[in-house]
């Protein structure tokens, strides 16, 4: 087996849970997923299954669009719902928080959530948080292409506001809810987030783990596996028989045409060989997958 599934992953379980129920449904060990999910998030989690594992990279680095709900008033230490959440400041009205919406879209520094997984001096951030000496972690560069709003809902104690993110990734949306609630003086936290796409995947297209297990106990899981080659963000080079042997086989191979010089995916007779690079009409094998391998 080797593609990609389009899973729906619900809110409760962790992305490694997942990897755990897709190696026990796949019968293989070699399952991974491009791009985390926290337990309180649901949506679209790309399973990896064998060989795709390989092209984990690329499939990770593309943009990625949340449905996310922001709670200003309240102030978590998580920058989520898992809390403690402490009361904030003054809620400001709808206006004055939708007028500060676009301050956070662009390409700037951002400072990641206390509790999460980025690491300071071979300590993990969430570690050191739970145990009281939370880490000074670095801002990271990120981008938000944009933030539009869906709905918002008001009560005495709080402001929600629904909108629909498309970020690059690495962009942490807990840190959007705090930054957002933190220039409103009223302090914020995400209180809701289901991921819509990732990795080119939808989650309109999504299976849901009731579905992957039914396909599984009769032996149809493939059905639900979607070719790497599709979902990689690259051009693609097309390759003879006999060029496909050289690819396979680490060496270099001349091409005539294709795109210009850069990393492509490369193909022979339908089947995805690897990744290589192009260079002045020479293909440098960058990733190779044997060249039997079908998707």
């Amino acid at each position: 087996m080797l593609g990609v599934i389009n899973l729906d992953k619900p809110i409760g379980p962790t992305s490694h849970d997942m990897v755990g129920l897709l190696r026990r449904l796949t019968g293989t060990r070699r399952i991974g997923h491009a791009g985390t999910l926290d337990p309180l998030a649901s949506g679209v989690l790309p399973i990896l299954v064998d060989a795709a594992t390989r092209f984990s990279a690329d499939l990770t680095g593309g943009p990625k669009r949340y449905d996310a709900v922001i709670r200003l008033g309240w102030r978590s230490a998580t920058d989520d719902g898992q809390g403690p959440i402490l009361r904030g400041g003054p809620i400001p009205s709808v206006d004055e928080a939708v007028a500060a919406l676009p301050s956070l879209v662009g390409a700037f520094d951002q400072r990641p959530p206390a509790f999460s997984a980025r690491k300071v001096g071979g300590q993990t951030g969430h570690r050191a948080a739970r145990a009281g000496t939370p880490l000074e972690l670095p801002e990271r560069r990120v981008t938000v292409e944009r933030i539009v709003l869906l709905e918002t809902d008001a009560a005495d104690d709080y402001l929600d506001l629904r909108i629909d993110l498309r970020c690059g990734a690495g962009t942490y949306v807990r840190s959007i809810a705090r930054d957002l609630g933190e220039r409103l003086g009223c302090g914020g936290y995400l209180a809701g987030l289901r991921r819509t796409e990732a990795a080119g995947l939808r989650v309109a297209d999504a299976r849901g783990l009731e579905e992957l297990e039914a396909l599984a106990a009769a032996d149809r899981l493939e059905e639900a596996m979607l070719p790497v080659s599709d979902l990689l963000p690259l051009p693609r080079i097309q390759l003879t028989a006999p060029q496909a042997e050289r690819f396979a086989h680490g060496s270099l191979v001349p091409v005539d045409g294709g795109p210009g010089d850069g990393r492509a995916a490369v193909l022979s007779d339908g089947r995805l060989l690897g990744i290589g690079r192009l260079v002045a009409g020479i293909l440098h094998p960058e990733k190779v997958v044997a060249a039997a391998v079908g998707e």
